[in-house]
């Protein structure tokens, strides 16, 4: 195990609603590999699950799901992460998405 992996392990089993310290994991474990993609993804859901306003695990999330074959849940994150970059004029993301969404 990593040291990254194990670090944020450890936070997140003494603070296991601690929404960043499940984020710092979930992108741990996609550094990872492949062998780790599915506790990754069980990560960003809960992040995901833990607020509405955060653009970031369902980009991450909808990638991931993406790789995993899950194209229908994937597009409802990605669709969900450009509503949340357009309202928070995120520029950058909202461009990312949008082709990201065009491809599908």
């Amino acid at each position: 195990m990593s040291e990254r992996i194990a670090r944020f392990s450890a936070l997140v089993a003494q603070q296991p609603v601690n929404a960043l310290f499940r984020y710092s994991l979930a992108q741990a474990l996609e550094a990872a590999g492949p062998e780790r993609q599915a506790e990754a993804i069980e990560h960003y859901r809960l992040c995901v699950a833990s607020r509405a306003d955060w653009m970031m695990p369902r980009i991450l999330l909808g990638k991931l799901l993406l790789r995993a074959g899950d194209v229908a849940a994937a597009r409802v994150l990605l669709e969900d992460a450009l509503a949340l970059a357009l309202a928070q004029d995120h520029q950058d993301p909202e461009a990312e998405l949008r082709t990201l969404l065009a491809s599908l």
